[in-house]
């Protein structure tokens, strides 16, 4: 796991970098207690650790 801290943007594009599937944005949201993929502001994130098998896109119920 990694923190960043970006200014803007939004989760799609962090997955995308930091997961290589913009599916995953949830699993950022989910970790940082977020429920909008759209930033505003600077923010300091965590982002989970590389996992290609998991799913992307949907939350757990």
């Amino acid at each position: 796991m990694q923190t960043i801290t970006i200014a803007g943007g939004n989760l799609f594009q962090l997955a995308a970098q930091y997961l290589n599937d913009a599916t995953q944005w949830i699993r950022i949201a989910e970790l940082n207690n977020l429920s909008d993929p759209m930033l505003s502001g600077v923010n300091t994130l965590l982002i989970p650790d590389l996992d290609p098998n998991a799913g992307g896109g949907i939350a757990q119920q």
